[in-house]
């Protein structure tokens, strides 16, 4: 089973499962940041038409295109059927966002062939990590002041790649 960090730096194209098109909400901010940071973003959303400025499906079934990892920013009790979908789509990954755990979705998972990562915040992993997806120079990082929301950012280089 791949890491946190392998899961992310592998990956190219993350669906995000109960995206959100509120700039407050961390379903619409931190799948927003790793869209910034240069991660293809596919959105799941039955009530939105777009997210991010991309197309928003109503099912993970519906995605048209491969992806990678499937994040998931529902209810814990709507993970395992998520995991059944991530499996079906073939997906490599599921990652339950922090506060997630679903014993059923991990065990559904592991018999799938799934990495599997739960109650872990992708932002946060990326930010630890300092990942960027297939960029030549690190974009500069936004600081956010307060609320993600406000107009209050400032932007500040990243460090240097190793």
């Amino acid at each position: 089973m791949r890491t946190p960090r392998q899961i992310l730096t592998e990956a190219h194209t993350i669906a995000v499962v109960g995206a959100s098109r509120d700039p407050q909400k961390p379903a619409h901010w931190v799948p927003g940041m790793l869209q910034e940071q240069g991660w293809r973003i596919v959105p799941v959303n039955p009530h939105a038409d777009t997210i991010l400025g991309e197309h928003a499906y109503a099912r993970l079934t519906d995605v048209a295109e491969h992806v990678d990892v499937v994040e998931v920013f529902r209810p814990a009790d709507e993970a395992p059927e998520i995991v059944r979908m991530a499996a079906a789509v073939g997906a490599g990954a599921v990652w339950l966002q922090l506060g997630l755990v679903s014993r059923e979705a991990r065990q559904i998972a592991g018999e799938a062939g799934l990495d599997y990562v739960e109650d872990t915040c992708m932002g946060q992993e990326r930010a630890l990590h300092d990942l960027v997806h297939g960029c030549e120079q690190p974009p500069r990082c936004r600081v956010y002041h307060g609320n993600p929301a406000t107009p209050d950012i400032a932007e500040v280089p990243t460090a240097p790649w190793s």
